[in-house]
């Protein structure tokens, strides 16, 4: 890593303090079809059809997408009918993909997609918010799912599959706080 990339990682995890810190919230609503927020998707290890113009899981959602001077980061919140759910968190908020690519602090991040979260659907539902975490797919740290944990979510059992099931709690969640509305433009891109 250079000197220069050094003090840019840096800088942006100062200025993530600071937006924390102040109440900013760095993250944009944007829809399931938005093209920025599906080139970061198909980077994505769950992404099952790369290139496609959806990338969000049906139902209800929170799409939100983050540029800085740093890098660029997504987030997906799906809120599925519990009586279509099949793990064990059923009626759960579910955090369906996050990728950060230097954005600024994971963790930071994470916050506040969970405050924009309650702040567009209300209040969690008991089961809070679940995420699962694919070992075989991430970068080994000291604990699976390190950004969501510094976040405050708390492991709570695998999936049949082998998934690490992390949740964040009702009162653990942060504050409401309401993302920046989406960019005019088109919904769709034109198919020539």
């Amino acid at each position: 890593m250079t000197a220069r990339a050094a003090i840019t990682a840096s800088e942006a995890r100062r200025l993530a303090k600071v937006a924390r810190d102040e109440g900013e919230i760095i993250w944009r609503r944007s829809h399931r079809a938005d093209p920025e927020a599906r080139e970061i998707a198909d980077r994505h290890y769950n992404r099952q059809k790369p290139g496609t113009p959806q990338f969000v899981p049906p139902g209800r959602c929170l799409v939100l997408v983050a540029r800085t001077e740093t890098g660029r980061a997504f987030w997906i919140t799906s809120w599925p009918f519990a009586e279509y759910v099949k793990h064990a968190w059923a009626g759960a908020f579910v955090c369906s993909a996050f990728r950060n690519e230097g954005a600024g602090l994971s963790s930071d991040l994470i916050r506040q997609a969970c405050a924009a979260t309650v702040a567009e659907f209300g209040p969690p539902p008991i089961e809070g918010m679940i995420t699962f975490v694919d070992r075989s797919q991430v970068r080994r740290k000291r604990d699976f799912g390190r950004c969501f944990r510094r976040a405050g979510f708390r492991p709570v059992g695998e999936t049949k599959g082998g998934l690490v099931a992390l949740q964040l709690l009702p009162a653990d969640f942060p504050e409401p706080m309401r993302p920046l509305q989406m960019a005019a433009g088109p919904l769709f891109e034109a198919v020539a």
